[in-house]
């Protein structure tokens, strides 16, 4: 498969039509078909659906509609760390993180490093621990940020100095609202909203402490803005991270800590063995930095 091929398939599946598609690549409709058709014989695969006016994906087109978004975006980063001068550092910096509000201490760090080189541009990828993983493993983003419990065997690390805070994101209006915490036994036959990673990477019942005929998930959310939405309109209790949803003001929400105390460990994490553009590795040195001087006693 050529670059170039993959470049025009993906603009195919976005236009849904080949004569759109040939008008933004400035090439013939017929050179277009005919090179889809060459990729199609080349994988074995029927791509697209052609219809009189439109094309669609097929399930196998969609698959690799996602794997070759995911290597022209290799090929790019690629390629902005290979021009990248030898005197002034540019480049890319790709960190993948959840929701937290530590994401904070790497905004200050960026800041820091593009005020003395502004050739630097940072991406901040918002995804849960099991798209971070993937995409550190595909070379797709530079750093993480994982939570314990997590697998950290494939991975270098460095713990973050601050940790977060476990909790449950609940309506004002609530009867649990009034408890400064919340403990495990006030969760039990509750509906909870938890995130897909909080699912995967611990058993939930034995995390809170509750029966598991007493454990009622009603729905899962891996954006808490969204989870918070379904909070707001009634549909349960949200398990998440304190400083992530402003309570304030006429905010209809308010977040209790889960007691005892639940602290939410973070780490920066990169793949082993990682070899590094000037940017990111410069990046790294910072944050190493600011780890080492103000890790929380």
């Amino acid at each position: 498969m050529e670059i170039r091929v993959l470049r025009y398939f993906l603009t195919v599946a976005r236009e849904e039509n080949i004569t759109r598609a040939a008008e933004k690549l400035h090439i013939t409709q017929p050179t277009l078909s005919r090179q889809l058709h060459q990729l199609e014989e080349e994988l074995g695969k029927q791509l697209l659906k052609r219809g009189n006016h439109d094309v669609k994906l097929t399930e196998d087109g969609m698959l690799l509609r996602k794997r070759a978004e995911e290597i022209i975006d290799l090929v790019e980063k690629t390629e902005t760390e290979m021009i990248a001068g030898n005197e002034e550092i540019t480049g890319d910096v790709y960190v993948g993180a959840g929701e937290t509000d530590a994401v904070r201490i790497i905004a200050k760090i960026v800041q820091k490093i593009q005020n003395e080189h502004p050739g630097i541009l940072f991406h901040n990828i918002s995804c849960d621990s099991i798209d971070v993983i993937d995409k550190l493993n595909k070379g797709l983003i530079d750093f993480g940020v994982l939570f314990e419990p997590s697998d950290f065997s494939s991975f270098e690390h460095i713990k973050f100095p601050v940790h977060d805070t476990w909790g449950v994101l609940m309506r004002k209006d609530s009867d649990l609202a009034g408890n400064a915490y919340i403990t495990s036994d006030m969760l039990a036959n509750r509906p909870l909203i938890v995130s897909r990673q909080t699912m995967n990477a611990v058993d939930l019942s034995e995390w809170l402490g509750i029966p598991k005929e007493k454990i009622k998930v009603t729905a899962t959310s891996n954006l808490i803005f969204n989870g918070s939405l379904l909070v707001d309109e009634g549909m349960g209790y949200a398990i998440t991270l304190d400083r992530l949803i402003n309570c304030t003001g006429e905010s209809n929400l308010c977040f209790r800590p889960l007691y005892p105390l639940k602290p939410a460990q973070m780490y920066l994490v990169w793949k082993k063995y990682q070899v590094f553009s000037k940017a990111a590795e410069r990046f790294l040195n910072d944050f190493r930095m600011i780890a080492e001087n103000n890790m929380e006693k």
